[in-house]
């Protein structure tokens, strides 16, 4: 029987290449994200492997959308193997100082109340299912580690999916669910189409970062799950190689 696997943001970018990847391993892959048309577009794009991807349009930062994205999983293919927590925001253009409390509120929404909305249900399931367990994987990023400048909602959400991976991974030992977190750095995807003309550092200039093609997040994912649920790969950070990390600060 194929493994189930539920991938949020899955409309574009890490989303939409870890669920491709995904479906031509052979999974069924729930397609999570807003916008049904780009749903339906990474469906599309698997090909022959299209007839096991099921879009679900779903805002990851309402429980209740997010408990119908799991009733449906468990209707539709009765378990849930893998949970890629990946739907993510970040704000650019403000200053710490400057940030607007509502734009602080709709990133914790999304990073962090949205990975904890999902890995719940998740959780639930994998605990209940036959046989028992799964595995939850998050996206931390980079900023997990060390911050961009003017970025404090991002920054303060991705530190906290640290947090939320560990206790996953604790509370989770009982029921044999793993978690892991992947930490990425210069995929690129549309979001990182403005490091081809200039990222602020942390001395105030501005600098053009390397990237590395997207690809290689979503076969670590693959990986990540290939692992039997004794093994888990509890942190992997998968970076572009020249992208200024190490030194960062």
């Amino acid at each position: 029987m194929s493994k189930v696997a539920v991938v949020t943001g899955a409309s574009t970018g890490i989303g939409r290449a870890a669920a491709l990847a995904l479906l031509k391993a052979g999974y069924r892959v729930a397609l999570v994200a807003r916008r049904q048309a780009d749903l339906e577009e990474t469906a599309q794009m698997a090909g022959a492997n299209s007839g096991n991807a099921m879009p679900v349009p779903t805002n990851v930062g309402d429980p209740e959308s997010v408990a119908a994205v799991f009733t449906k999983v468990k209707s539709n293919w009765g378990r849930c193997d893998l949970l890629f927590n990946n739907a993510g925001m970040g704000v650019q253009g403000f200053l710490l100082e400057d940030l607007p409390v509502e734009k602080w509120q709709e990133v914790v929404n999304v990073n962090l109340n949205g990975s904890f909305y999902c890995a719940q249900q998740a959780f639930r399931m994998m605990k209940e299912q036959s046989p028992q367990g799964g595995r939850i994987i998050n996206n931390g990023s980079i900023s997990a580690h060390a911050p961009r400048p003017d970025s404090i909602a991002y920054t303060a959400t991705k530190h906290a999916i640290t947090g939320l991976t560990k206790s996953l991974a604790l509370d989770g030992r009982k029921y044999n669910i793993c978690a892991g977190q992947v930490d990425i750095g210069n995929a690129a995807t549309n979001m990182t189409q403005r490091m081809t003309k200039g990222v602020k550092q942390p001395n105030g200039e501005m600098m053009v970062e390397p990237t590395m093609d997207v690809q290689n997040v979503a076969n670590a994912i693959v990986y990540m799950d290939s692992l039997t649920l004794d093994a888990n790969v509890l942190f992997m950070t998968i970076k572009a190689t020249k992208m200024p990390f190490e030194g960062r600060g």
